[in-house]
């Protein structure tokens, strides 16, 4: 998420108490999570595992629990707690007040066309195009973008957000979110659908697309044009996927993947890796549908295999 102007590096240092290394009137240009983050943005690494990535990516400044080398034309925010540091930037740059007089906040804009039923609710500087529908009990938090001959089913929640937790010894501290959803032109959602919120960028939703009823879409994850997603699909945050995807019912995508165009995901089939373009995927884990066919076929000879070595043996 971007500020609404750059930033100068001593001015995030004061407010979160941080040590700068580099130089302290560097600007920055928001927030970001290691996924997508851009050139001047910040990001925030508390794990050695991920402190390469995050040094490595295109972040201008870097917030860490730990003194390093510095890369060259980069600079270092020291803290001891960079998950909390993080949020409280996200709080103070970004506050989230979802309080409202009326279902539809006077803020967002609505395009004249659109049809807006009983019971939805609509937040802070939403921007919806013409000729769309939204049908009872539909909820659009704040900041989301919706284009135009969109339809949005009844009881589906966009912009919720990001399912992101720190885990702790006393439990699970939540990391705040502050991106949103778009939504392309001529898209519709199924009913009782959720589409997480970036946690500082954005979700995105291709033009052309269409999405069955009780699909789940995490946080960060940008969905190409024209694609199917069907009934109890679940996908998690931060996947890309191709155009002209297709992925049938309870199919389950991990996080952190790419899916490229014109793949199909056949139902129930549980993807945790790259998918390549233009071919189809069964099982769990997903491979290939006609070798995962063949595999399927030969387990099933495996009774008969037993039972001839018995038999041999005897």
């Amino acid at each position: 998420m971007k500020f609404a102007s750059p930033l100068k590096l001593k001015e995030i240092a004061k407010l979160i108490s941080a040590e700068v290394i580099g130089d302290p009137d560097q600007l920055v240009a928001g927030l970001n999570e290691i996924h997508r983050v851009e050139k001047g943005d910040l990001v925030f690494v508390d794990h050695e595992k991920y402190y390469n990535k995050a040094l490595g990516s295109a972040a201008t400044t870097i917030l860490i629990n730990k003194k390093v080398e510095c890369p060259a034309g980069k600079s270092l925010l020291i803290t001891s707690e960079p998950f909390v540091a993080y949020n409280k930037l996200v709080t103070h740059y970004f506050p989230n007040s979802l309080a409202l007089d009326n279902p539809v906040s006077v803020t967002a804009e609505i395009g004249k066309t659109t049809t807006v039923m009983p019971g939805v609710y609509i937040g802070h500087h939403v921007r919806i195009g013409e000729n769309c529908i939204l049908h009872p009990n539909v909820v659009i938090y704040n900041n989301c973008v919706i284009g135009n001959n969109v339809t949005i089913h009844a009881g589906t929640v966009i912009g919720s957000d990001a399912f992101y937790y720190k885990k702790r010894e006393k439990g699970f501290e939540k990391m705040i979110s502050c991106g949103k959803v778009v939504i392309g032109d001529d898209v519709e959602i199924g009913s009782l659908c959720s589409i997480d919120r970036g946690v500082s960028a954005d979700t995105v939703i291709g033009k052309g697309s269409k999405i069955d009823n009780h699909v789940h879409i995490g946080h960060d994850t940008i969905t190409g044009e024209m694609c199917l997603i069907a009934a109890q699909v679940g996908i998690a945050g931060v996947v890309t996927i191709g155009n002209k995807v297709t992925m049938w019912g309870q199919a389950g995508i991990s996080s952190d993947i790419q899916i490229a165009d014109g793949v199909t995901v056949l139902a129930q089939s549980g993807v945790g890796m790259d998918l390549e373009s233009g071919k189809s995927y069964f099982g769990s884990p997903a491979g290939e549908a006609r070798e995962k066919m063949k595999e399927l076929a030969n387990v099933k000879r495996i009774p008969d295999i037993l039972e001839k070595l018995r038999k041999d043996k005897g």
